[in-house]
Formats: C-alpha cells, structure tokens, sequence
C-alpha cells in the first residue's frame, strides 16, 4: 500500500470509531479480514496512525478544516511534516484532494487547552487540578506513543542477565531508575526474543513497577492480589519477594486472568489464582499483604489506551468511585491485623486517588502509612498508590 492509500484506509476507520461501530482494535481487525491484499506492514502502519490520531484526535482535528477521521489524518500529515498534496490528492486509492478550507487550517496555539492536550472538556478543571503546574507537560506526554517497559525478573537473573539477552536479539534497550527496570523504543518486538520467551523480562511500565515496589512485599509474606487483572502486580511480587511466600491472585472477571499460569511459568514464580471468593475463604484475616488496583478512569495511562478518555463522563467517573470504594471494603476483610493494605490507581485525577484513599482511612479505621504519585511527565504512567495499616 501507498503512504496515501494507509491514510485512505485509517480515514474509513476512525469514521467508523467516531460514529460508534466499535473501538479501534475491532474495527483494525474487522478492515484486515475485509482487505487480504494488505501485508503485515501495513497493517501495522494502518495501526499506528489511527492510534496516534486517537491519541491526538482534538489537536489533530484542528489544525485542518475538515471533520472526522479526515481531519485527524490532515492534522497528524501536517503535524508530522508528511507531504501533503501527494496524500491527499484524490488519484488513485489516495484520499480527495483538500479544499481550499482544509488548506487554510488553524493555528495550533489558538486552541484552547482541552483541545492542545486532547482530553474532553469538562476534564479540564479536575485535571489542572490534580497536576498543578505539571498539567502541560504531563498532558503532551499522555499524546505521544509509549515506549516500551520491561521488568528484569529477579527469579532469572535480574537486569544484567535481561539486558545481555536482549543485546543479543539486537533489541535497543537502557535501564531505568527503578531497580529492575529496562525500557526499549516503541514498537520493540519483545515476544520473539529469548529474554521474553525464558521469563527473563516481562512487560510492565515503569511506574506500575514503582507501585509493586512501593507496596514492599517481604520474602515469606501471604500476599493477595485482589484486583489482578492480567497478573502483572503478582509477576512483580514473585520477583520482590524471591520466591519466597504465597501470592494469591483474584479478580472479579476471572477471564482476565486466564493467562497468567502460562506467565507464572515462563518466569518461575509459583501464583495461586483464585477464581472466585470462595476460594479465599481460608484467607479471611490472615493475609499480610493486600493489594488492591483498583477500577479507574485510567487516565494516567491514556497513552497507551487513548480510547479511554473520550468514553469517560462524568456518570462513568462516579460509578469508578463507588467500585473503588466497593473493591476497597472487599479487600480489607482478608487483612490480618498489622497487616498493610495498598490502594492503587493508574489514574491522575485527585477524586480516585488521595481523596479515596483518606476516605478509606477514615472510614475503616486505618493509618494511612504512605503515598505514591507519578505523573506522566516523568517519563512513564501516571500512577498513585496510598499504603495503609490496620
């Protein structure tokens, strides 16, 4: 495919995502079944474009004088210094030539700020809010493509050992601060190297290693994952904790969890799950260690699912409280006293994170011992995490 006809077929996409067919990774597929002449590459470059215009999808549109997906592929050309008129020339599979309109544009900085750091409008106040002076910063970095996180798992050697085997697959990679951290540049192709392949590595972003971190597990320790989706918090507990202890993982939609056996194996760490609450009926007051991440807006992780904030509203964000709330409550009956319960959010706004978390405090009669907060300008996930003691 033409770098023009990609830009054609991302225009027939993102008008089905902004007409509500469906959400992007769907209508990707759906658009490769219908489009067998299409190779891998430019299913990938098809991918990448509607995700940053998604990403971008205000600042985007308003650069051009068109609407929809139009406008957001006219805005990326522009912002990204492609050619044009030789994409939008209307010849061939290439889409129709710009109006005079289009052509006459906007400027960027005439937006307004919900438009310049693409979040909905009445985001903006909580927003600036939560972020203060950082708001800017932190939202420009919430609109570029996330690089690629890994975590050196301890239980195979640690970073060195990750970092060589990933040097020897010809994968770029750097280390982080954080202790077992490792990033590589977007698009890394992380799962067909030996260091994925033999639990080497395991994809986690920086800041949600920071959080399991924060939450200090101790060799030997009972710890419950209460809200384990994938499993990632539990791969890191394994690692922190050496192997040494139990770690339960529980969620709500167990499904969510249906991959970890295989992820638990591939890095030798030893993670009971817990598909339903009868099956932590033994745990009840006994567990040194909860960890509870909760439902969120996710809006520190916008990156990486843009989608999310253009489905968030104001009735979605209250319904977010209750469920964290809700989740909070769930998790405390398995505390052991003395035992620590983290709360956990990849989320900015100060209504899911610091206020919750005194809420939660006072309500059932914790010390709120300490506090996390990362902010996107940091260079990963916005993330919060409060611990506190019974």
């Amino acid at each position: 495919m033409t770098p023009a006809a990609r830009v054609a077929a991302a225009i027939d996409v993102l008008d089905r995502w902004e007409a509500g067919e469906d959400r992007a990774e769907p209508l990707l597929r759906r658009w490769g079944r219908a489009n067998r002449f299409a190779g891998s590459g430019d299913r990938r470059a098809l991918a990448d474009i509607v995700y940053e215009c998604l990403r971008r999808r205000r600042s985007l549109a308003w650069l051009s004088g068109a609407v929809g997906g139009r406008a957001m592929t006219h805005g990326l050309a522009l912002a990204s210094g492609w050619p044009v008129g030789a994409i939008f020339s209307g010849e061939g599979h290439a889409p129709a030539a710009l109006s005079a309109e289009e052509l006459e544009g906007r400027a960027p900085d005439d937006a307004p700020d919900p438009v310049r750091f693409d979040h909905p409008d009445w985001l903006e106040a909580p927003l600036k809010a939560a972020l203060g002076p950082r708001y800017a910063a932190s939202m420009a970095a919430l609109g570029v493509r996330a690089p690629v996180d890994l975590r050196a798992n301890r239980l195979k050697g640690g970073r060195v050992a990750a970092l060589e085997a990933l040097a020897g697959a010809g994968i770029a990679a750097a280390p982080l601060e954080a202790p077992d951290a490792i990033r590589c540049p977007p698009g890394a192709r992380i799962a067909a190297s030996r260091a994925f392949s033999e639990g080497l590595v395991e994809p986690q972003d920086e800041a949600s290693q920071a959080g399991a971190a924060f939450a200090a597990p101790r060799p030997g320790e009972t710890v419950l994952d209460f809200c384990a989706g994938g499993g990632g918090k539990s791969l890191a507990f394994a690692s922190l904790m050496g192997g040494e202890g139990r770690i339960v993982a529980h969620d709500s939609a167990p499904g969510r969890m249906r991959d970890l056996p295989a992820r638990a194996a591939r890095a030798g760490a030893s993670i009971e799950i817990a598909p339903d609450l009868a099956a932590l009926d033994g745990l009840r007051s006994r567990v040194d260690l909860v960890f509870v991440d909760a439902p969120c807006s996710g809006s520190g992780a916008w990156r990486r699912d843009p989608e999310a904030k253009w489905r968030l509203t104001p009735q979605i964000l209250a319904t977010r409280l209750d469920e964290q709330r809700a989740a909070f409550k769930g998790a405390l009956a398995y505390l052991a006293p003395g035992g620590r319960i983290v709360y956990a959010t990849c989320a900015l706004l100060a209504e899911e994170n610091g206020a919750q978390a005194r809420w939660m405090a006072a309500e059932h009669g914790l010390k709120l011992d300490a506090e996390l907060s990362r902010a996107p300008d940091e260079g990963a996930d916005g993330f919060y995490a409060a611990r506190l003691i019974r």
